[in-house]
């Protein structure tokens, strides 16, 4: 269920609002839907999965248990389809501004005037927003979204195109692999020999130099050529390689910005822009208010999918005790769930 985009809403009344829609915030809806507890999620961009759908939705992801390999977007769609029978409500395109305790509760207000009362705060937002780091060349801004792009949504976009990958990390590496069967010709630069992304991606790419696939400059970028947007080549400062590289689209991978946003002025006390938790229910230093995945910090913390779903089936038994304060948690497996398997249809 999903609120359009409109200027006014009425007011949405929830046991529990999420504030992120990404992996592990998709997660949390199915956990404490288990647990009899109502959601609603609120995302700023335009649809879920967060980071992984928004960043690299083509993108295999490996460390997901039972699933090999799979994408951001398909993840997404799984999370969303897992959730789905405990019906939250998820409104996209909307940013949190605003948090205020009542006596019992919370009040959430939105960018956009939605206003929100809840039980239980989840926050789930990630890192924060992510911006693309943008490298000091002269003139970027006229080819952005035309021939430059900071992000890889749809592979088949770049079908036949003469790329520049510019970048040494994961990014840079595992784009240069990825699109290498359906690019015209990749050229991957990067201003040193040894690249910082991860072995095998390194060793992968390696490789597809070796057999000629791969064109590997070490250099730097320092102009653009083109006219109205759309390039013809780069130009490049390098001690043995060429003073241009011929192609029709760059794809610059040098980092991402984070930015907190608001969460940042909602009064906790934060260790390198992240909500510090305790660990056995991440709850927050204010009560009733929950940080899992990549926005909080913890001893031992590691920044993995897996790892945020952990966090999210804890979180949902810590969230538990505000939802329903008379009432004794009853520990259920999923294959138990009398509940889940009436809203599957199973009984």
């Amino acid at each position: 269920m999903v609120a359009e985009g409109v200027e006014t809403f009425d007011p949405i009344v929830t046991d529990a609002v999420i504030v992120g829609a990404g992996p592990v915030g998709l997660f949390a809806v199915f956990e404490l839907g288990l647990l009899d507890i109502k959601c609603c999620v609120v995302d700023i961009l335009d649809k879920p999965g967060g980071q992984c759908a928004e960043l690299y939705p083509e993108k295999p992801i490996y460390d997901i248990p039972g699933m090999p390999e799979i994408t951001g977007h398909d993840l997404a769609d799984q999370l969303v389809k897992q959730g789905a029978p405990f019906e939250p409500l998820m409104i996209f395109g909307h940013m949190v501004s605003n948090l205020e305790r009542l006596e019992n509760s919370f009040k959430l207000t939105t960018d956009r005037g939605q206003v929100i009362n809840a039980k239980v705060v989840v926050i789930a937002a990630g890192g924060g927003s992510f911006q693309p780091k943008r490298p000091p060349i002269p003139g970027l801004e006229d080819y952005e979204d035309i021939s430059v792009f900071f992000a890889v949504r749809r592979i088949e976009d770049f079908r036949d195109r003469n790329i520049l990958i510019v970048g040494g990390g994961d990014s840079a590496l595992d784009w240069s692999i990825a699109l290498q069967p359906v690019a015209k010709k990749i050229t991957l630069l990067h201003r040193r020999p040894d690249f910082r992304g991860a072995p095998d991606s390194v060793k992968k790419m390696r490789a597809l130099v070796d057999a000629g696939k791969i064109d590997l400059v070490v250099g730097q970028v320092t102009g653009l050529n083109g006219e109205d947007g759309r390039l013809s080549g780069a130009s490049i400062r390098s001690d043995d390689g060429p003073p241009e590289i011929l192609c029709d689209t760059m794809l610059p991978f040098f980092g991402l910005t984070m930015k907190l946003g608001p969460v940042a002025d909602w009064g906790f006390d934060l260790e390198n822009n992240r909500i510090p938790v305790n660990n056995e229910t991440f709850a927050t230093s204010e009560p009733g208010i929950f940080a899992i995945g990549d926005i909080n910090t913890y001893p031992g913390k590691l920044k993995l999918i897996l790892c945020g779903f952990h966090e999210a089936a804890l979180m949902s038994h810590g969230a538990h005790h505000y939802v329903y304060p008379e009432r004794t948690i009853k520990f259920q497996y999923s294959t138990t769930s009398k509940d889940l398997k009436t809203k599957l249809g199973v009984i």
